[in-house]
């Protein structure tokens, strides 16, 4: 699996945040694991194309009106974070969660890429 942390290009050229992210994989599939504090579900897309997954959304804070910002180290609210994915993943069946700021995307290995025994027969 390979990021790609390319800047989305439109008539101009538009910075994004880039998330911080984990992948782990063991022999049923990959879990990968993003940062998305202040995003709610209805603001964040998750999808893929081909062999390409993609998380993009919007950072949406929860304020109060009468609150302004004195400071802010974080000014960009769009995010966006590109993954290329292993043929031996089956697209089909991905599943996604978000819960407290995190997402967690679990992407199962095709049956046929994964491990199975083999029964040894004697005579």
């Amino acid at each position: 699996m390979n990021d790609k942390q390319a800047v989305v290009r439109g008539e101009t050229e538009t910075q994004t945040l880039l998330p911080r992210v984990d992948v782990f994989e063991d022999e049923n599939g990959i879990q990968l694991f993003a940062d998305l504090p202040g995003v709610p579900k209805d603001h964040l897309v998750v999808n893929v194309d081909g062999d390409t997954l993609v998380l993009e959304g919007e950072i949406m804070p929860q304020l109060s009106e009468q609150l302004e910002a004195v400071y802010a180290e974080v000014q960009l609210s769009r995010f966006r974070r590109a993954f290329t994915l292993s043929s031996e993943l089956d697209t089909t069946r991905i599943d996604a969660e978000l819960r407290d700021g995190v997402l967690n995307v679990r992407v199962p290995k095709h049956a046929h890429a994964q491990p199975r025994k083999i029964v040894v027969k004697s005579e």
